[in-house]
């Protein structure tokens, strides 16, 4: 690739361009058990398993797999929060020529079915307290076999023990397995390392189906190629390396899930790439868990999303000097737009770097950060990662490469970018042409290259006919101090057609008035912008990561408005 405009503001030691090497994606977890076989791979309310015993683990999970009848390209699901578990599926999967799906423990049955349908996978490797859940959903899906384990298994001795005591049995996490069922030890058990078969698995090989959220519609499988996901998971290192130190030292912190392909590549592969240890936290919203791991385990990396970093800045432990927080060296945060104050308040904090990023599920997954050290441009989603092209292209003819701050489609060219949606021709073809990804965002990039994302196509509210990007309207409503969180969406309007309505959670404590934030609105939009429409919430749906689900707000909305209408 020639040299970009963006390429000047990289920070120091990251290269414009990286060689992508012919290899398989676990290559780095055998690589690392290599170079440092002692160090931990896993975290896990402190019991640690070891980069040598965590490709052993691998090992002997493949070879089971493979004895129960997994061929090369057979999609493997994995339904289980972050632990060690998790990685040892993730890894045993890609070692037995599986493929993974990795599916939310939270979602709902039809969302199960869905995946699992889709997917056509028929084992399943899932932690016990989901283990009723899957099994009422089962039978509708291809679903053969269920490989559970229960999460008590690499806690450390004493706290299993008040685990089974205490949770085990209220938590739904002791269950008895149907015919056919296996429990992942015995599995472990009956293989050693040597018994793993070598495979023909090349770089071009599939190695997970990673689903789309289905913020804006129906969920669908990105299929990701073994070079894909080598390729951002070396990119994401290289941005990393002005705060990454050396090899085998670092250590992540694993808030966000890896079920989901953020926490997946930026979280758990760019880790295990560098040897560096995984402090492992199931639950992200149980604070105090994230805040004692990072005082105890001094972690120098964390991804997040910025719902995870505001929550730190406003607990009082927090505020009170309870936990040192600094540690903390950088945190890459994605999935939703970044605040000024957040940004601010989380480094005056920590003393560590925190930055915004961007990527897509089809990209697998980052593709634009902004640079660690260097100059950080609020509100921009940053520079593209080496070895991506950007553009912004015309929303017109969809083609036209349009001059800095003119405002169009994002498309991007990068090695990480997915083969293709799992049976969906027509959506392959609509998103990926002529080796661009067609991101579906609207945006535009700066003279010096940085890229700022204004909203999704799909998501432009038109009242009486004017353009309204929902991203603008949060902005400027969170700017207000009263304000936590707040999501904007359109909604339907006799008079306009369609308006603009504002969903507002305030800071505790705080209150306000429809009238007094639409005030506040109008010193800083243009009147058609201004919200028609606010309502005030304790919470707002979210997905699993932290992005407001504005499809869910409108659909809240308009169930009560019929509900009124039929009271009426």
């Amino acid at each position: 690739m020639d040299k970009r405009v963006w390429h000047q503001h990289y920070d120091e030691g990251v290269p414009s361009e990286i060689k992508v090497p012919e290899i398989r994606l676990h290559d780095f977890l055998e690589q690392s058990a290599r170079d440092f076989p002692d160090r931990p791979c896993t975290i896990f309310k402190g019991a640690e398993i070891s980069y040598r015993e965590m490709n052993e683990l691998t090992d002997r999970l493949a070879a089971g797999l493979v004895e129960l009848g997994v061929m090369k390209g057979d999609r493997v699901a994995i339904f289980m929060p972050n632990s060690p578990q998790f990685v040892i599926a993730f890894y045993g999967i890609l070692k037995a020529g599986g493929v993974v799906v990795a599916t939310n423990p939270l979602y709902t049955h039809r969302e199960i079915k869905h995946q699992m349908k889709d997917s056509g996978a028929q084992i399943m490797l899932a932690m016990s307290n989901f283990y009723n859940t899957v099994k009422e959903v089962q039978s509708e899906t291809d679903l053969k076999r269920l490989i559970v384990t229960n999460i008590k298994e690499y806690l450390p001795p004493h706290l299993r023990v008040l685990f089974s005591l205490l949770k085990e049995r209220s938590g739904g996490h002791r269950v008895t397995l149907a015919a056919g069922d296996e429990w992942l030890q015995e599995v472990l058990d009956a293989y050693t390392r040597e018994d793993r078969p070598q495979l023909d698995i090349d770089p071009d090989d599939t190695a997970l189906f990673q689903y789309t959220g289905g913020t804006t519609g129906l969920s669908k499988g990105a299929v990701g190629l073994h070079r894909n996901l080598v390729a951002n998971t070396l990119q994401g290192a290289a941005w990393l390396t002005p705060v990454q130190g050396a090899p085998g030292e670092g250590v992540t912190l694993m808030a966000i899930p890896m079920f989901h392909v953020y926490g997946l590549i930026v979280g758990m592969t760019v880790a295990v790439q560098s040897g560096s240890a995984m402090v492992m936290i199931p639950n992200p919203r149980d604070l105090k868990d994230v805040l004692t791991s990072i005082d105890k385990y001094k972690p120098n990396i964390y991804p997040g999303v910025p719902a995870m970093y505001n929550a730190i800045n406003n607990h009082p432990d927090v505020l009170a000097g309870k936990y040192d927080l600094s540690s903390i060296k950088a945190c890459i945060s994605g999935s939703a737009p970044l605040l000024r104050e957040t940004k601010m308040k989380f480094e005056e904090l920590t003393g560590g770097k925190l930055v915004e990023g961007f990527g897509l599920t089809e990209s697998l997954v980052a593709t634009h950060s902004n640079p660690i050290m260097g100059e950080n441009r609020i509100g921009s989603i940053g520079l593209p990662f080496p070895n991506v092209d950007s553009r912004i292209v015309s929303l017109d003819d969809e083609v036209t490469v349009l001059e800095p701050d003119e405002v169009g489609e994002l498309v991007i060219q990068s090695p990480s970018i997915m083969k293709g949606y799992h049976d969906m021709p027509t959506e392959t073809a609509n998103t990926l042409r002529d080796g661009w990804l067609y991101t579906g965002d609207i945006a535009y990039m700066d003279e010096d290259g940085y890229f700022y994302i204004v909203d999704r196509k799909k998501e432009m509210i038109k009242p009486s006919g004017f353009q309204v990007w929902p991203r603008e309207v949060e902005e400027v409503i969170a700017e207000n101090p009263k304000v936590l969180e707040v999501g904007v969406a359109g909604v339907t309007d006799d008079y306009r057609g369609e308006t603009v309505k504002a969903w507002v959670v305030l800071k505790p404590g705080e209150t306000a008035t429809v009238d007094e934030l639409r005030d506040w609105c109008r010193d800083r939009l243009a009147a058609f912008k201004v919200p028609t429409q606010v309502e005030f919430r304790e919470e707002l749906p979210k997905t699993t990561v932290g992005k407001i689900l504005r499809r869910e707000l409108v659909r809240q909305h308009k169930e009560r408005v019929e509900a009124e209408s039929v009271a009426d």
